[in-house]
């Protein structure tokens, strides 16, 4: 498996680098080309459409959400562009440009769905939003080649079946939207883990599935949140 290499034959890239060294990461890239990852660039649109079904969905009746749910739905397509940027210029730089609106994502989720859906007080939504970070850190030690580096989601993954069992033992709407949010996520990631394994026999790869599935994934989320919101 070649997993996080640049092209100078580095593996993995190191901070010492400069911020535009191309990173070859997923199976489709093949050269440090602009274009080398079309499938895998191309399915960012999956975001995108996301956060227009959940505009949509918000001038439909879900506008008492408020400015919760358009940070959220902006956060998604923001999600799509900083993807975007990296399986085209795949740089460290663009690298960050891709994590760094999931990571927050993560968070203003997590905040916002137990302060304005579940109800928590700010000092219980504090602690358990200091305990995903030391949880996502504790991941984050692990060796990045296991999983492709999928284990830096894991974190997120028994989170949000966390709030899925919350969901729908508080008798939501939609009660288990977050666990089909739970589900497809787990494939996901499955996608996203297999990707370098497969390649050999399958040069596209499986991240591009990765990409459609998390696009789902964020319209259910945030969904969830949406008809749920306390007026």
């Amino acid at each position: 498996m070649r997993a996080d290499r640049d092209f100078s034959g580095n593996q993995p890239p190191t901070m010492s680098q400069p911020a535009d060294t191309a990173i070859d990461l997923y199976c489709e890239r093949s050269s440090s080309a602009f274009w080398a990852e079309p499938v895998n660039a191309l399915t960012n649109l999956s975001f995108i459409v996301a956060a227009l079904m959940l505009l949509v969905l918000l001038r439909r009746g879900g506008r008492q959400a408020g400015w919760p749910a358009l940070l959220l739905t902006g956060n998604v397509a923001v999600i799509g562009v900083g993807s975007f940027l990296f399986h085209t210029f795949a740089s460290r730089l663009t690298m960050l440009a891709d994590l760094l609106p999931i990571f927050i994502y993560q968070l203003c989720f997590l905040g916002l769905y137990l302060r304005r859906i579940a109800g928590w007080r700010r000092a219980a939504v504090g602690g358990l939003l200091a305990a995903f970070l030391l949880v996502n850190a504790g991941f984050a030690q692990l060796p990045a080649e296991w999983l492709n580096g999928s284990l830096k989601y894991a974190g997120a993954l028994l989170f949000i079946a966390a709030l899925a069992a919350l969901h729908r033992q508080a008798g939501r709407n939609e009660p288990n939207i977050l666990w089909w949010a739970s589900a497809i996520f787990l494939v996901a990631l499955a996608c996203r883990s297999l990707d370098e394994w497969l390649c050999p026999g399958w040069p596209l790869g499986t991240h591009f599935l990765w990409h459609l599935l998390n696009g789902l994934v964020l319209y259910l989320t945030t969904r969830a949140f949406i008809v749920n919101h306390r007026a």
